[in-house]
């Protein structure tokens, strides 16, 4: 997540956490609870459909399942079907825009 999105979070109320990685990502689900998670799909050390993956198996063995959005600038339909078909549950194309994030919230938390 990029500081602007993060920016944005707060700007609605709403506190983010970013991490530098996809390794980090997945040892920050496994230090705590999110109620959602934006995914860049494209980091370092591992890109977010590895790290996609390993929060999946991560969940199979807690029984929780956290909403993941993937955040890319491949918009396309073709990258779209490959974060769902990876086991993200949603997908926003960047440059995101505050209400489409607000939207994304809404329909993600209840």
């Amino acid at each position: 997540m990029s500081e602007l999105t993060l920016r944005q979070l707060l700007n609605l109320g709403l506190q983010g956490f970013t991490v530098d990685t996809g390794q980090a990502a997945v040892e920050a689900v496994m230090d705590r609870h999110f109620d959602l998670i934006l995914m860049d799909c494209q980091m370092p050390e591992m890109d977010g459909f590895e790290a996609n993956r390993r929060i999946r198996q991560i969940e199979k063995e807690t029984g929780l399942h956290t909403p993941i959005i993937a955040m890319t600038a491949g918009a396309t339909s073709h990258q779209e079907q490959k974060c769902l078909e990876s086991g993200m549950d949603d997908y926003l194309a960047k440059p995101v825009r505050v209400l489409t994030l607000q939207e994304k919230f809404q329909e993600w938390i209840r």
